[in-house]
């Protein structure tokens, strides 16, 4: 087994979308190749409507899809081809927007106000991109989730992990994504194939990813059940950890314990052209996918 070095760490900008929504974006419009499959991450947790409550309105994407995962609060959704619907607390959606869709997101608090959640954007192959556009929204309550005997939690959004399947299939990037709790002081590792890039997003307590590659940044040199280990400073709310190649990951959780998204995907490895809520592979193909917004045509018929 060889443990996945930290490549790098840094904590997500705030940023401006939508009608006006304050969210903190992890990554996004840089080298798509950094993350590939995966093209941008937005938290877009909030404790105030006003910074939240204009939303999304009408917007179109093409040639990626996108997964919304709601932790408190609700997203109302509607599209061009007629579908709503309501997306809350634990809920997700994967949109693949493939040829073409118009759709909104509209957030709702919780009876405090809060409103909590992410979107993530993975990239469709050059022979998927004018497939036709689909759903797939899933309940909390289909989301399978395993506790281990430290108390370690994990819910299952997509792939396979500890003997359970998400609920999410047939992605283009074959994806793994993992809403993962470890409590307080307990060190754990979990394995991710060798093939795919991968990332985590720490978003409540404070974790420390171990790390075998040569020292990057302050590194500390830590004792755990006799075996030494090189651990990173503490990784706290609102920190993206981008891993190297390698077969798993080793965290230390911090004495709030720690939350965090594991997400990883098999890399495309094709050009991007990319403008706004469209990504294409040529900039020919972007520059058609605009000319057909403006004229009408962006929307295809479904067969």
């Amino acid at each position: 087994m060889s443990l996945r070095p930290v490549l790098e760490t840094r904590n997500a900008v705030p940023t401006l979308e939508g009608a006006g929504v304050r969210l903190h974006r992890a990554f996004g419009f840089q080298d798509p190749s950094e993350l590939d499959p995966f093209l941008l991450f937005d938290d877009f947790r909030n404790e105030r409507p006003e910074d939240f409550q204009k939303g999304f309105p009408w917007h179109p994407h093409r040639g990626i899809e996108t997964i919304t995962y709601v932790l408190s609060g609700t997203v109302e959704h509607k599209d061009s081809l007629g579908n709503t619907g309501t997306l809350g607390a634990g809920d997700v959606q994967w949109m693949t927007a493939g040829s073409g869709i118009m759709h909104q997101e509209m957030p709702t608090g919780n009876a405090t106000g809060q409103m909590h959640g992410f979107q993530l954007w993975g990239n469709l192959p050059s022979d998927q991109k004018m497939t036709a556009p689909r759903y797939q929204d899933v309940g909390s309550r289909d989301i399978p989730e395993i506790i281990d005997d430290d108390g370690t939690r994990v819910r299952v959004i997509v792939g396979n992990f500890w003997g359970k399947r998400g609920p999410v299939d047939g992605i283009a990037a074959d994806p793994q994504y993992l809403d993962i709790f470890v409590p307080a002081g307990v060190k754990k590792t979990f394995k991710i194939d060798t093939y795919r890039r991968a990332f985590a997003y720490v978003f409540e307590g404070q974790g420390a990813f171990c790390d075998a590659s040569a020292p990057q940044g302050v590194l500390l040199e830590k004792e755990v059940s006799g075996e030494e280990l090189h651990i990173r400073d503490m990784s706290g709310d609102r920190t993206l950890v981008r891993f190297g190649s390698g077969d798993e990951i080793t965290v230390m959780a911090g004495p709030d314990g720690v939350r965090f998204l594991l997400v990883s995907g098999a890399p495309i490895d094709e050009p991007v052209a990319w403008h706004g809520p469209i990504v294409m592979n040529t900039q020919a193909e972007l520059r058609q996918a605009f000319a057909e917004l403006r004229n009408g045509r962006f929307i295809r018929p479904a067969h």
